[in-house]
């Protein structure tokens, strides 16, 4: 096996010249079966119709519509009514339609293929105009494909007639089943209104002279008497905390007063006093004093003022206890002395504190009991007003709910019946033909010219296909051939000058034989090729006429 060199244009030229029977045959062959298959194949001729929606003669907001308002989805509900099976094989029966397909295949698989491939509903773009509406009124085609142009126009006519009688039974069914089902709700509601009127009218009639006029007043009365009862008890609540500051600052100042001692009157008991005792005070009085803060922001039954009054109560009890240490001690005798001023001046201020703290725990209890006289009072009140509300007649429940029910019956009612006039009224538009509506903008047009296939492109596709193909024959066989084919393969091969060459001797007869067949063998070719495009373009002119 030789090394390969780089190919340039002699070598690329030598190539097709070797090859080019490998390259000419496929390009014969595929030019051939393109013009066969082009002309054999059928032409399709496109018809295409116009259908737009017109928007209703009256504006909107005077006669709302009482149908589907998505236009695009009662188009594709029109399509599924239009294009069924009933339908499409009335219309190949009628045409005499697909009659090689009925041949070789079942109705479904005819029908299912017309649907799929031969008819088409394609919408519009809409203009800029209308684009930018809130509401399109769109325009779509309808459009039907058939190798025979003159069957393809009256088979798009024929659907396009179905298509508009359908819109036009289908809008209509629709408007009067909508006015038809309001008309029923509206019976209904004005028969439910009017028994609620009755019931109403033979209630007032049993209960003549005790209906209950009285009852806002009443109602009003009481939740008067009920607001000022919840004042009177925050009112009670705030008196009764205050008192019991009260009353706390009082059993500060008479302990304060019972622990003044005259400091002149009895030394070897002042001697004789432990300096606990009076640490002690001092730590009940701050107690007293964080009971009395707590109490005015908490009440009894908090947390922190139970065990800042657990802490009172344990420090009194540490005080006891050391009072009756120091009284066990033998007390020494006493002196006799003046008792002294600043003991004195002490004395007489937590006396007038506690004459004056009295005073006000005094007036507090008055008070007190005031609120407790009103409170019995506004229970009193209370008692009275419930018992009117409660001797009122026993049917009262019945009658607001009668009253109610009779109500939101009424509202329904008027709402049915707008509604009810609303869709009566778009039902007249209808019938007058100024609602919204389905028309053939343009009518089935005859096609000149066959929308399928393209046979020019065809033929020059399978042209350049061919072409593809020898190219690719032929760069197989020189890949695959290893042979030296010029002096230059040689050289490069032997990596020696070459000095001479001897040409080929070849017997001129046996060249010439094989000339002629290679020739015989193109002309046959080339022959048999023109035959079968000019069978295949004759064949499908003599059809077409």
């Amino acid at each position: 096996m030789t090394a390969r060199r780089e190919l340039d244009w002699q070598d690329c030229r030598d190539i097709v010249r070797r090859q080019a029977h490998w390259i000419c045959a496929p390009i014969l062959a595929a030019l051939v079966a393109g013009i066969a298959i082009a002309y054999v194949w059928p032409d399709a001729y496109v018809s295409t119709a116009s259908i737009r929606v017109v928007p209703p003669q009256v504006p909107e907001h005077f006669v709302p519509a009482n149908t589907n308002l998505d236009l695009d989805a009662r188009v594709n509900s029109l399509v599924q009514l239009t294009l069924n099976r009933a339908t499409l094989t009335n219309i190949i029966h009628t045409h005499n339609l697909y009659q090689r397909r009925l041949a070789r295949l079942a109705l479904d698989d005819v029908i299912e293929r017309m649907r799929r491939d031969d008819i088409k509903v394609v919408p519009v773009q809409p203009s800029l105009a209308q684009s930018g509406n809130s509401r399109r009124y769109p325009t779509f085609e309808i459009r039907f494909t058939y190798s025979d142009r003159f069957v393809a126009q009256k088979v798009a006519t024929d659907i396009v007639a179905r298509f508009l009688e359908e819109n036009v039974r289908e809008v209509s069914r629709e408007t009067v089943s909508t006015t038809e089902f309001l008309r029923d709700q509206w019976t209904a509601a004005k028969t439910k209104v009017d028994n609620l009127e009755q019931e109403l009218s033979l209630f007032r009639a049993r209960n003549l002279g005790r209906l209950p006029e009285e009852q806002p007043a009443n109602n009003q009365h009481l939740a008067a008497l009920e607001s000022e009862k919840l004042n009177l008890n925050l009112s009670q609540n705030r008196a009764t905390e205050e008192r019991l500051l009260i009353e706390n600052q009082l059993q500060i100042y008479r302990e304060q007063l019972a622990s003044l001692r005259d400091p002149n009157a009895h030394e070897a008991a002042v001697e004789r006093k432990s300096g606990k005792l009076a640490e002690k005070d001092r730590e009940i009085a701050d107690l007293e004093n964080q009971l009395g803060a707590a109490r005015q922001r908490y009440t009894e039954t908090h947390p922190d003022v139970q065990r800042i009054q657990a802490a009172i109560a344990a420090a009194r009890a540490e005080r006891t206890a050391i009072l009756a240490e120091d009284e066990a001690q033998p007390a020494p005798a006493p002196v006799e002395r003046a008792a002294d001023p600043q003991y004195l001046k002490e004395k007489r201020e937590l006396t007038a504190l506690i004459e004056r703290t009295g005073g006000l725990a005094a007036a507090k209890a008055l008070e007190l009991d005031d609120y407790r006289r009103q409170s019995l009072q506004l229970d009193a009140a209370i008692q009275k007003y419930q018992g009117r509300i409660d001797s009122l007649p026993g049917g009262i429940k019945e009658y607001d709910q009668l009253i109610r029910d009779r109500d939101l019956a009424k509202k329904d009612y008027e709402d049915l019946d707008s509604r009810l006039n609303s869709s009566a009224m778009s039902t007249a538009l209808l019938n007058r033909q100024q609602g919204e509506r389905l028309e053939q903008l343009d009518p089935p047009t005859l096609p000149q010219t066959p929308a399928s296939p393209k046979r020019g492109l065809m033929i020059m596709g399978a042209a350049a296909l061919g072409l593809a193909l020898g190219l690719g024959l032929a760069a197989l066989r020189e890949l695959s051939d290893r042979s030296l084919k010029s002096a230059r393969d040689i050289q490069a091969c032997a990596q020696l000058p070459i000095l001479g060459g001897i040409s080929l001797v070849e017997d001129t007869g046996r060249r010439r034989r094989r000339f002629l067949r290679m020739k015989l063998a193109w002309l046959s070719a080339c022959l048999v090729g023109s035959l079968i495009a000019t069978g295949s373009v004759a064949h499908y002119y003599v059809t077409k006429s």
